[in-house]
């Protein structure tokens, strides 16, 4: 079967694939936009890429960006409670590895030396990380049309132009591109480069194994470009083992191996031998790429990085994960819904592959590739493919063994598969070639898996740039940029109308500029849409306990727990709702709780402070707010109310300096002023006493409580009329107040 290689292409077969080519690198020119860190700024100098291309220009392993002093005065800096604030939206330092005073960027250090910096060398301008990830992707998207080009002259002669096109459409579009190019971060920087030389070091390998003459040179550019590719994604480091193929091919065929071994071996050796120097002079140790010293969400030097115990897991979600589908665009939601295991850190947005990309399933097809084919052809064929798919085997290994599930990771594995899978597809339209209507049913059925691969990937494109918006609306929230973040919820609901979660935003914007009845309804929209929506029932409880409807509220905060039991925010929430309802016992366990999860929670040791005082256990008070002040030595209301409790168990000496540091740390703390005022007239320090009270005043004049305090100093003072005026204001605010009412006729019947 089959008909003789193709020497050149004709001018339509040229014009057929031309357009297709252009057609996916339109959508990937229309589907790439920024992350949001990147979105807040017009600066792509200020992208991290480009920090660390600044920082190998003037001399130096790390970034041209100071850490802020107050990160370096911490006493852990790697503790996610104490480190939030620098992480955040103003410093922007999520994800970067902070070691010794400096930052660096644990990502791949390629992508800045093959094309960062050269851009920035030959133009004078930085590239957006955006405009990178383009780049990346559609040269490696060409690069494996070309040897899917290579493959078709050579072995697929029988097969149409029209096919050979699908096959290129399936390739751009059906490989998760996409999806990865509508939120381009600092983290898709790394994986669309090494997408790229990982298609360029197969490409290589391709034209090792048909070119005997020049296979030494051939497996040199294949090493150096997977070299590289380690270089850009070191977990790619595993799959090099493809290398070998040709190897292999040579020791069948009894040729000298040991040349093709060094060239093989020797250009991804030095690679690995740079990256472990690179390694050696940023962070004292050869293995270390920055995790262990990330500044993150969560802290990454306990964590287990690599496990079989996370491999189930990432199996399932990668390849079977299910999506939600709804009726309106872009009709699918939520893609990866799969419950998070106690061991696993983090799982993002993932989808099935079997279920959502079954072009896949063509794969199966490919050994009719090779079917009666000549023995030296067959091998050949079997040895590239075999590469491809032991790339790709690897690729989901290590993934899947990793601790995080991403969507993006995906892209590290499915275009080899695709490429297997239009292979497969060629084999099919050669096992038919003479028979014209299995093969037209074949293309039928076929045809509906790559149109539904390409829906998949496009629909799923946009759903992920609707998640950008709303990211990219939080993080303006935390700027305070309450215009442009609700513009930017709405955005993401103009793309994707039933996105619930730009509607629990929106009620946060609603609730902080005080309309609480919207911020509910809006709550409540979100949770119409997406009912496990642990944030929105979170929320919701927060503005429900606002009006006073404390049951409803605690009902939300628990369905957020069931949703999101390691939920820390939501049990410090659920903690203050069951205060409310003097529940104090059941109060302290969620507080208890919040510090098992967050043993750094300053409020959580204070709330608990609070509880214990109002029971009157004053020393295990005194205790929780000194290890609140361990934590924060900075917090005035800890030493406002470490001063209190100290007065109430006699140690007033003990008390009054952490009034005095309350004050220090805010002037304008009215409980403070009254409680150092309380201890001045137990020292008989009336005119003191006197000045702090009336300072209470100016900045909380509704206080019924300071007034009579201020009422029984004017009275041991002989001031009479004054005494009489401050019992009034006491009684005006609180009529209910007997201690000023009785003073007050106390004073009127000595007059």
């Amino acid at each position: 079967m089959g008909t003789a290689p193709r020497d050149k292409l004709s001018w339509m077969q040229r014009a057929v694939l031309g357009v297709v080519c252009a057609l996916v690198i339109g959508v990937y020119a229309g589907t790439t936009h920024s992350g949001f860190w990147e979105s807040l700024s017009l600066n792509p100098a200020e992208s991290y890429y480009n920090l660390l291309v600044q920082g190998f220009r003037a001399g130096q392993l790390s970034l041209n960006k100071a850490a802020p002093a107050g990160l370096t005065q911490l006493a852990d800096p790697y503790d996610p409670v104490a480190n939030a604030h620098y992480r955040g939206a103003f410093y922007q330092l999520h994800d970067l590895s902070y070691y010794k005073g400096k930052l660096y960027l644990y990502f791949g250090v390629v992508p800045a030396l093959l094309l960062f910096w050269p851009w920035v060398t030959l133009t004078g301008h930085c590239l957006f990380h955006r405009q990178a990830v383009a780049i990346f992707c559609t040269a490696g998207y060409l690069v494996s049309l070309g040897v899917l080009c290579a493959l078709w002259r050579r072995y697929f002669s029988e097969v149409s132009v029209w096919v050979m096109a699908a096959g290129a459409l399936a390739l751009g579009l059906a490989t998760g591109m996409p999806v990865l190019l509508s939120r381009c971060s600092v983290y898709e920087v790394p994986i669309s480069c090494g997408y790229m030389l990982t298609m360029l070091a197969l490409g290589a390998i391709w034209c090792a194994l048909h070119n005997s003459e020049r296979k030494r040179r051939w497996l040199v550019a294949a090493s150096v470009a997977y070299g590289l590719a380690i270089g850009a994604r070191p977990s790619l480091l595993f799959g090099a083992i493809v290398l070998l193929v040709p190897v292999a091919q040579a020791w069948r065929e009894k040729r000298r191996v040991w040349p093709l071994l060094a060239a093989a071996i020797g250009p991804v050796a030095l690679a690995g031998l740079g990256l472990m120097l690179y390694n050696t002079r940023r962070f004292g140790n050869p293995l270390e790429f920055g995790l262990r010293y990330e500044l993150a969400a969560e802290r990454q030097d306990m964590m287990q990085l690599l496990g079989l115990r996370y491999l189930w897991y990432n199996l399932h979600a990668y390849f079977l994960e299910r999506v939600r589908w709804r009726s309106q665009f872009p009709f699918v939601t939520e893609v990866g819904v799969l419950p998070v295991p106690a061991s696993h850190w983090l799982s993002e947005t993932a989808f099935g592959v079997l279920i959502y990309i079954p072009l896949v399933w063509l794969g199966l097809a490919a050994p009719l590739a090779w079917h009666n084919r000549p023995a030296e052809q067959r091998s050949v064929l079997c040895g590239f493919l075999g590469a491809v798919v032991l790339f790709s085997g690897i690729c989901v290994f290590t993934v899947g063994i990793f601790f995080a599930t991403c969507i993006r990771y995906e892209v590290d594995f499915l275009p080899a598969l695709l490429l297997v899978a239009v292979v497969g597809i060629f084999g099919l339209e050669r096992a038919l070639a003479d028979q014209p209507m299995w093969r037209r049913a074949a293309r039928c059925g076929w045809g509906l898996l790559l149109g539904f691969s390409v829906a998949f990937n496009l629909l799923a494109s946009a759903e992920h740039y609707a998640g950008s918006c709303d990211l990219l609306g939080m993080t303006l929230m935390e700027l305070d940029k309450t215009t442009e973040a609700k513009e930017s919820f709405k955005q993401a609901l103009r793309i994707d109308p039933g996105y619930a979660s730009a509607y629990n935003n929106l009620g946060l914007i609603s609730a902080r500029a005080g309309n609480v009845r919207e911020a509910i309804r809006q709550y409540e929209e979100a949770l119409r849409l997406q009912p496990d929506l642990a944030d929105a029932h979170n929320n919701l409880g927060v503005a429900l306990l606002t009006i006073g409807r404390i049951d409803e509220a605690i009902q939300h905060y628990e369905q957020a727990l069931q949703l999101q039991p390691d939920r820390a925010e939501t049990r410090y929430n659920l903690g203050n709702a069951l205060v409310r309802t003097h529940n104090l016992d059941a109060a302290i366990r969620q507080y208890q709780e919040v510090l098992r999860l967050q043993p750094n929670r300053r409020e959580a040791r204070y709330n608990i402070g609070e509880v214990l005082l109002a029971r009157d256990r004053i020393q295990e008070a005194i205790g929780q707010y000194e290890q609140a002040l361990r934590i924060d030595p900075a917090y005035a209301e800890a030493h406002d109310k470490l001063g209190k409790a100290l007065a109430q168990s006699g140690r007033l000496e003990d008390a009054i300096p952490h009034f005095e540091q309350a004050l220090r740390l805010e002037p304008e703390n009215a409980e403070a002023h009254n409680g150092l005022a309380n201890a001045r007239m137990l020292q008989g320090r009336v005119e003191e006493a006197i000045h702090h009270y009336e300072r209470a005043l100016q900045i909380a004049p509704d206080s019924a409580a300071t007034h009579y305090n201020l009422g029984v100093t004017w009275e041991r003072a002989g001031r009479v009329s004054e005494a009489t005026t401050q019992y009034e204001q006491a009684l005006n605010l609180k009529p209910d107040l007997s201690v000023a009412r009785d003073a007050l006729a106390r004073l009127r019947a000595g007059q």
